[in-house]
């Protein structure tokens, strides 16, 4: 899968649970890591790991290479590496602290805002 087919597949994913104020950036030309971020707020701890378990599903079904997920235990900030896309999912308060839209956004291009 092409990383712009899986950058799709999790926002697809990601808005069909409603995720709130889901961002993508381009991140391709910055880190050798990934070619996207998406971040995402879920309103409660079961919202963001209801969105994770949905992003997880939906690679695991399109055969997606999944490097792994951490903070699932907490629900306050999970990020789940799909190799070409890596997702946050964060609850606000979580989402504002961290401001990671600010710290790649001045470098990064935004892909867009869902």
């Amino acid at each position: 899968m092409r990383p712009i087919e899986l950058r799709d597949l999790v926002v697809d994913a990601i808005t069909d649970l409603r995720g709130r104020d889901v961002v993508v950036l381009d991140v391709e030309t910055l880190t050798d890591v990934t070619d996207y971020m998406v971040l995402v707020t879920g309103t409660s701890r079961r919202h963001v790991r209801a969105l994770v378990d949905a992003v997880h599903d939906a690679a695991k079904r399109r055969s997606a290479k999944i490097l792994g997920i951490e903070g699932a235990e907490t629900g306050e900030w999970v990020l789940l590496d799909l190799a070409d896309v890596v997702v946050h999912v964060m609850q606000a308060e979580t989402r504002a602290f961290y401001d990671l839209e600010r710290l790649w956004s001045d470098l990064a291009s935004p892909v867009a805002e869902v």
